[in-house]
């Protein structure tokens, strides 16, 4: 994951929002096991029960700089529609993907600590509990995938765009004895991939988030063979077998790979794209139901 840092510096600010609404930081009031940092932007007129989308950045960035990559797409339809945005700050270079506390239900990682800020967001603005999402990009991407596996109850959706792996690729434990393993040497199959996420929530019964996933075939810092692992796993998990390719969609060298009647998981592969995929906030909240 060392080789990610950066990866934000890829991504440029964008134009300044006209809405009086702005990225502010929240300080107290809420469990932080990990000492992360926790930004939140609230429109000036919510909706009466609002949504909210939780937005981890990359390795290297900060909830500032994923905010301006976001921003020119998702805070105006956040001032739209009402729902409010998360990002939250890790003090380290990357997300915590790789150990026991943020791949097992609240097990005191980094994944708890972000579920943490949605409890208090949920609370503090009356915001609707079955509409929570996550997205993100490379490590936030990983992350995403991450808090989708551990908070089955909490998520209803993720999309991870250039994520670094399925979940618990990284682990160095149980079927994989390093992250090598996971990259290169071992091909698990699907139930084995999903089996990894049914073990982050044992006796979890309910409904499982739905997943979107995107991926460049010329990534050349985070394998492009991931997304058909991310696939394997998530369409396991959710039980919908692959259905059809869908040629330019959203763009000319795009490819949506549908799964099922493509509610619960989609991949899109982009041709000639590196890492990272851009983001596509019309895909992404119609993908949640936002739109």
């Amino acid at each position: 994951m060392r080789s990610l840092i950066g990866a934000a510096a890829l991504l440029s600010g964008l134009t300044p929002l006209a809405s009086a609404a702005k990225l502010t930081q929240v300080t107290s009031g809420w469990d932080n096991p990990t000492k992360l940092s926790f930004f939140i932007y609230v429109p000036d007129k919510l909706a009466a029960k609002p949504p909210v989308v939780v937005a981890p950045h990359p390795c290297g960035g900060s909830a500032q700089d994923t905010f301006g990559r976001v921003a020119s797409g998702l805070a105006p339809q956040a001032d739209k529609l009402g729902f409010i945005l998360i990002f939250p700050q890790t003090p380290n270079t990357c997300w915590d993907c790789n150990t026991a506390k943020s791949l097992k239900h609240d097990g005191g990682g980094d994944t708890q600590g972000i579920v943490n800020m949605v409890k208090y967001t949920l609370e503090k603005y009356s915001a609707d509990a079955s509409r929570v999402y996550v997205t993100g990009s490379s490590s936030g991407g990983m992350a995403t995938n991450a808090l989708v596996a551990t908070y089955p109850d909490v998520f209803a959706a993720g999309a991870s765009f250039s994520g670094a792996s399925a979940f618990a690729c990284w682990n160095g434990a149980g079927l994989f004895t390093n992250s090598a393993d996971c990259q290169l040497n071992k091909k698990p199959t699907a139930q084995q991939w999903g089996d990894l996420v049914r073990s982050a929530y044992p006796g979890f019964n309910g409904t499982r988030p739905a997943m979107q996933i995107w991926h460049g075939t010329t990534d050349t810092v985070v394998a492009y063979s991931y997304l058909a692992d991310q696939l394997a796993q998530w369409s396991n998990v959710l039980g919908v077998p692959f259905a059809r390719n869908v040629t330019n969609d959203p763009l000319n060298g795009y490819t949506k790979m549908v799964y099922g009647d493509g509610t619960k998981v989609v991949g899109y592969s982009a041709q000639g794209v590196g890492h990272i995929v851009p983001f596509r906030e019309k895909e992404v909240l119609q993908f949640f139901g936002l739109l």
